[in-house]
């Protein structure tokens, strides 16, 4: 079996459930806390690679960071998204869990069991 990566942030009460339901599978997993350890692009396009989700899908909207640098603007390219994702690591829509190549958002958390 692969080890599974789950990006996380502990004050997420989704985080933690999606966690805590990764644990119960005794998955092999590391937890990166994408808020504390740098987030990469390559990481990002990882995630919307084995998602196939667009990088709107993958972004909070919901963020100060969202509305501050216009990214409801459609001009932006999935470049200049994901480099500010990696600038505001906030904005990535949380959990996610990559494993067995394919990686989902935890919402709700239960979605996870979908790739286990």
């Amino acid at each position: 079996m692969s080890e599974a990566f789950f990006y996380h942030n502990p004050k997420c009460s989704k985080s933690r459930k999606a966690l805590e339901i990764i644990e119960n599978q005794n998955i092999n997993t590391k937890v990166i806390l994408y808020l504390k350890d740098k987030l990469t692009k390559s990481m990002l396009q990882q995630i919307l690679d084995l998602s196939e989700l667009s990088v709107r899908d993958i972004i909070r909207s919901n963020e100060k960071e969202y509305k501050e640098n216009n990214l409801d603007n459609l001009n932006l390219t999935q470049d200049d998204i994901l480099n500010l994702i990696v600038k505001y690591p906030k904005l990535l829509q949380r959990p996610v869990l990559v494993y067995n190549n394919k990686a989902i958002i935890g919402r709700p958390p239960e979605a996870i069991l979908r790739i286990i």
